[in-house]
């Protein structure tokens, strides 16, 4: 039973002031969003998933306005409305009546995506009307607003009944049993004061409110088409449209799980401030695309690059009990992930989103301290706390290189005092606990989640020894002398072992792996069994040869395999390991495994699509990575494409993911390229933003001395471009480079002359330089020029042979 409180009556009255404030407006929604720049989806894909985003709410469903039960976590319930921990509702629909008669609803025919808003079109054949869905999440709110616009276009006025249904779900998070969150049925009571539905799970204090900006004619509650322990409450309002008019119809959808009270607050704050709420995120929204704004000759990457920073504000999830961070993916992945951070927070720190990337830290490291306590990094937590798997093995070494990465963009000595004890002590957990021949590589599952491949990983051994390498930094900042020659000397080590040890001369390569003969045999038959499935017979083919070389020349000792291709040989690149002859080889061994949206997760899955530039990605119908070409691999390969002097081949691989942008949703960039799996993914923006900031344009922050290096190393097609407003702590940093002929023009400015600003221009034989800027010297380094200033910029002109 839902039990009235004082509050309602206030909150009535603030209701009722705000609707006669906001009675002479009309569909203000379309006229600020007529102001953003949008992205039209494609037919084809109307019926799959949109997402509208907010820190502490979002919205799932599909692009023509539908709400199917979808997702598999939680099957069936990854879409509708989340307010985590917990769901509010499956979803909602509207259908009008005239006269009698009821005016046929079908799914929108169009959908419109904006950085922080959607909108559904959708066209009312024989009756002149036509209809318009928006909404937006306001910042900081567990509410959502959906704005309905109804454009009568008869001569005529029009008398129409609209009918609203609010699908309710008050459900847990998954995990959520393992809190204590159970299930159970929802009751719904119209609350007569406020014009809404307020819905309560009968055992919970989650609670649900819905209504519009004007009082219903009628209501009535019913049951729900959807699994689970729902209900449904409808809403009836009559509409007086004069002809060649429009009307409009907001509502507005809040939640909580904590309370009744805090609901109806919220619902009453959402309505009486919605417009103002929608300008505020459109200027936040100004304020991202502002920082690290990129300029190049190619448009569409340039639209991939800025809508990738509105992807990542989708991502960042608030649930106060626990914490801030960004999510790994929607709507499958939306709670918090080790190693997914790991890649990511790199890249939204290059993209200015700065706040959001310590508060992630902070809540990895606390709740990993909590869970394992032993410097042991967690892979993956649901929303209510519950830790699902305390970490993979490559989770610990890559946040001791986050944090090094952060410290070097924040400049803050207190940062890096309070996570090196964590860092500290993972890495002993690491090496006295993983490590059980003592050889320097640990043995445990690291990216590829493949049943058996726990033995020594290529990728595990890779980030260990960077790992180590920012380890002695770290340690010699804070003045211990002793850990940081101690950690080098492991860096060392392991660089020496990773090129000798991991390389196979055979397949010029990195090994997938080190591990006995018995372990590869195992894994060899197992991937038999998957690359014949999958129709590969070069695979199984390359597979049985192997698998005979290994019967035929045994070995008591374990020694690198090559057998899966999986993406993670290419890891010693991207962490600047690898020799630069065994390094080029490899790269190029890696163009083998390519499709023209990108670089398979497993090797031994590559097809023939790279012949083409189309097609979709066939997922199974239990969800499934296998086939898959991943967002992070092929920026993975972009990256340590750069590392070795190769900005064409690295953008290559930029242009293939870019190919996947608004492929199936508009303005995002698919997890499993080009349309499969999350609709948008934390990671994309590491693959997009360190090869763009920290490679071509060569933004190399070093904010604890006050210094920025910029060393460009530009994609030949790049003629003209510019990166502005990159943050670096207190202070930004703009390069612009034009190439003209045999001159090159390189301008670099800072906003705090104080610091130290480096720039090492591209290698040119017989270059000249003329260098203006004040205060600007010169200098030789390896025999190239390098030029420093304590000024507000350098501006360089290279004329080369």
């Amino acid at each position: 039973m839902i039990v009235k409180k004082p509050f309602l009556l206030f909150s009535c009255l603030i209701l009722l002031f705000a609707s006669c404030n906001d009675a002479e407006e009309t569909n203000q929604m379309k006229d600020i969003l007529d102001q953003v720049a949008s992205i039209t989806g494609k037919e084809a894909y109307l019926q799959s998933p949109f997402v509208t985003a907010g820190d502490r709410l979002y919205m799932v469903g599909h692009q023509d306005g539908s709400f199917p039960e979808i997702g598999w976590h939680v099957q069936g319930e990854m879409g509708g409305i989340w307010n985590h921990p917990i769901k509010l509702m499956d979803g909602l629909e509207l259908s009008l009546v005239e006269d009698g008669k009821v005016i046929k609803l079908e799914k929108a025919e169009r959908f419109i995506n904006y950085p922080f808003a959607n909108e559904h079109r959708y066209s009312l054949p024989g009756s002149q009307l036509q209809l318009t869905r928006r909404q937006y999440v306001p910042d900081g709110y567990e509410g959502i607003i959906v704005e309905y616009h109804l454009q009568n276009d008869a001569e005529t006025a029009r008398n129409l009944e609209l009918n609203f249904t609010g699908y309710s779900d008050l459900r847990p998070v998954w995990l959520g049993e393992r809190t204590g969150m159970i299930d159970s049925k929802d009751e719904g009571q119209y609350e007569k004061l406020l014009g809404a539905w307020i819905f309560k799970d009968q055992n919970n204090p989650w609670h649900l409110v819905f209504g519009a900006d004007s009082k219903p004619a009628t209501q009535k509650q019913a049951d729900t088409p959807y699994q689970g322990l729902g209900k449904a409450g409808s809403l009836s309002y009559s509409l007086e449209i004069p002809g060649g008019s429009g009307s409009t119809i907001t509502f507005t959808i809040a939640g909580s799980y904590t309370s009744e009270e805090s609901a109806i607050n919220t619902y009453t704050v959402l309505q009486q401030n919605k417009l103002e709420f929608l300008k505020a995120k459109k200027k936040r929204y100004e304020r991202l695309s502002e920082k690290s704004k990129l300029s190049i000759p190619d448009p569409k990457l340039q639209q991939t690059f800025e809508w990738l920073k509105y992807n990542c504000d989708w991502l960042v999830r608030t649930v106060p009990e626990i914490g801030t961070g960004i999510t790994a993916g929607i709507p499958d992945y939306p709670w918090w992930f080790g190693v997914d951070s790991e890649y990511a927070l790199r890249g939204y720190m290059a993209i200015g989103q700065t706040d959001v990337v310590h508060k992630t830290i902070r809540l990895l490291d606390s709740v990993s301290r909590a869970v394992n306590g032993n410097g042991r990094i967690i892979h993956e937590m649901s929303t209510n706390g519950t830790v699902f798997n305390p970490g993979n093995i490559n989770e610990t070494p890559q946040f001791a290189s986050l944090i090094w990465e952060i410290y070097l963009w924040n400049g803050d000595k207190e940062f890096l005092k309070k996570y090196y004890p964590t860092i500290k002590q993972g890495l002993a957990w690491l090496m006295e606990t993983k490590d059980e021949n003592q050889n320097l590589f640990p043995d445990g599952f690291g990216m590829m989640e493949i049943h058996g491949l726990d033995s020594e990983m290529i990728d595990v051994a890779s980030y260990t020894q960077r790992a180590f390498s920012d380890a002695a930094k770290m340690a010699e900042v804070l003045g211990e002398d002793t850990q940081a020659a101690n950690y080098q000397e492991l860096a060392t080590a392991l660089a020496v072992k990773i090129n000798n040890e991991f390389w196979s001369e055979e397949f010029n390569s990195f090994a997938d792996f080190i591990g006995t003969d018995e372990q590869a045999l195992h894994l060899i038959d197992d991937a038999i069994v998957r690359a014949d499935t999958l129709n590969k017979p070069w695979a199984v083919e390359e597979l049985k040869q192997t698998a005979k070389k290994i019967r035929e020349n045994p070995s008591n000792e374990p020694r690198p395999f090559v057998l899966h291709h999986n993406w993670v040989v290419n890891t010693p690149m991207e962490m600047k390991i690898a020799e630069e002859e065994k390094a080029i080889k490899a790269l190029e061994t890696a163009e083998r495994f390519v499709n023209p949206f990108g670089v398979f997760v497993t090797g031994i899955d590559r097809d023939a699509s790279a012949g083409s530039d189309d097609g979709s990605f066939q997922g199974s119908k239990v969800f499934s990575y296998t086939g898959a070409v991943m967002t992070l691999p092929t920026g993975v390969q972009a990256v340590a494409e750069n590392n070795y002097g190769r900005p064409d081949q690295a953008l290559n691989y930029l242009n293939r993911m870019a190919r996947t942008f608004s492929y199936a949703l508009p303005g995002s960039v698919y997890e499993v390229s080009p349309d499969y799996g999350m609709i948008t993914q934390a990671w994309n923006i590491y693959a997009f933003a360190i090869p763009i900031v920290q490679q071509f344009f060569g933004i190399q922050p070093n904010a604890p001395e006050k210094k920025i290096v910029v060393e460009p190393q530009m994609p030949s097609e790049w003629k003209n471009a510019s990166l502005e407003n990159v943050i670096v702590a207190d202070n930004a940093v703009s390069v612009t480079y034009l190439k003209e002929g045999n001159i090159t023009r390189i301008r670099v400015r800072q906003e705090q002359p104080d610091w130290t600003l480096e720039l090492i221009p591209p290698k040119y034989s017989g270059a000249k330089y003329e260098v203006s800027g004040k205060n600007v010297t010169q200098e030789d380094l390896n025999g190239s020029p390098v030029f420093r200033t304590r000024a507000s910029e350098i501006v360089l002109e290279i004329h080369s042979n």
